[in-house]
């Protein structure tokens, strides 16, 4: 095992907006609240996500649980500016990949200080790590992947740029960190070698212990459906809305609470709404970012909806589904469709229905729990005892410590 007092170097994305950093990025907070207090050295290396109105990296640097410096000068990055400036917009982009390998190429070799670990969220910054570690700036180097897909970009060669350099991010890392388990199958249908592939442990995404709460049946909002998250049509809200307008035939006190924002889309559902003549029945309760916030706003609910559209290419499933952890996390009984793998990790533990995405599935699959109290209150407490243990400290202590760093200790 790895000396505990160990020095990191997390390179990451974020949105900026306003000129802070918003909710939307790449787990730079439980890295920071989970991590950064069990290790002597902690650094974060963010890099603006293309439509952010900033281009250039920040750097935050933690020493002994302290913010010791803030900075985000990189010369590379200001060589780029003219170009990161024209073409930002929200889209993959080449010229921010090259931006993010030189970032962290400009930041190890100006420091010149050797750091224990490097995880690099994305391809391009766990290459770039690859190399520093030959040039013995890194000891070990973790390939995180939060996000993949078999067919994301057009044309074809870009997509089999993306695929091969996954592919070498993951034979060449010393360690793998996937969120889902159904990332390696995947790769592994798309040309990879199981036999080279670098050992791959499974991370997933967790929530903060005061987001793990629940409220008994008798204190939720009856008949009340929930769906959270991004509203592009991929994600299911429309289907959601349309399942709501056949329950009211059956149950006329349901009602459709929506957490979210973002136009278009906002747009697309209010006149969704309009349309089925839904205006009382669908409430749009906006945008939380404060997760615990969102957490004690959805428990009130009595079930939650994810109706993902069976979308080929779709990174949804590949992916770890967040919004579910949070449902289960509120101790709501949950519908999916069979994209998401943790639906089926889900419906194995009794806390939810898999239906085909469409409104008539996901409507029957509602009906059988609102007018089934007994399966009701089964799937309510099967959900709870999944979510128990779903922190974010659980998920990291095993992750540092199946890579060789037992930060448990501290």
């Amino acid at each position: 095992m790895t000396k505990v007092k160990v020095s990191v170097l997390f390179a990451t994305f974020s949105l900026r907006n306003q000129g802070e950093r918003t909710s939307i990025n790449g787990m730079i907070e439980p890295m920071v609240s989970v991590v950064m207090p069990k290790v002597e050295r902690f650094t974060i290396l963010e890099q603006p996500h293309p439509g952010s109105d900033a281009v250039i990296p920040f750097i935050e640097d933690y020493q002994n649980k302290k913010l010791k410096s803030k900075s985000r000068f990189f010369l590379t990055s200001f060589l780029l500016f003219p170009f990161l400036k024209l073409i930002n917009s929200p889209s993959t982009s080449v010229i921010f990949k090259i931006r993010d390998f030189l970032s962290v190429f400009e930041f190890a070799i100006g420091q010149n200080k050797k750091y224990d670990l490097f995880i690099g969220l994305e391809s391009i910054n766990a290459i770039a790590g690859i190399f520093l570690k030959k040039l013995g700036y890194f000891d070990k180097v973790v390939y995180l992947v939060s996000d993949y897909s078999t067919n994301r970009y057009h044309p074809k060669f870009f997509n089999d740029l993306y695929l091969w350099l996954d592919r070498y991010a993951t034979t060449h890392s010393d360690f793998n960190w996937d969120v889902s388990l159904a990332m390696l199958p995947a790769r592994i249908k798309v040309g990879l070698d199981p036999k080279k592939a670098s050992p791959t442990i499974h991370v997933p995404n967790a929530l903060y212990p005061k987001q793990i709460a629940y409220l008994p049946a008798s204190k939720i909002i009856p008949n009340s459906l929930v769906f959270v998250g991004t509203l592009g049509w991929i994600n299911g809200p429309d289907i959601a809305i349309e399942a709501l307008n056949t329950v009211l035939k059956s149950v006329p006190s349901a009602k459709l609470h929506i957490y979210g924002a973002g136009e278009p889309d906002m747009t697309r559902l209010v006149k969704l709404t309009q349309k089925l003549k839904l205006t009382d029945k669908v409430i749009f309760e906006g945008f939380i970012s404060d997760q615990v916030q969102l957490s004690n706003a959805i428990k009130k609910h009595a079930i939650a909806l994810a109706p993902y559209l069976e979308t080929p290419g779709s990174p949804r499933w590949w992916a770890d589904a967040t919004k579910i952890r949070l449902y289960l996390a509120a101790g709501l009984p949950v519908i999916t469709t069979i994209v998401p793998p943790l639906g089926r990790e889900v419906v194995n533990a009794g806390a939810g229905i898999i239906t085909k995405d469409t409104a008539k599935d996901t409507t029957n699959a509602v009906l059988k729990l609102l007018k089934d109290k007994k399966l009701f209150d089964k799937m309510k407490k099967n959900a709870i005892n999944r979510a128990r243990d779903n922190t974010w400290e659980n998920t990291y202590m095993k992750a540092f410590k199946e890579t060789g760093f037992d930060l448990e200790s501290q």
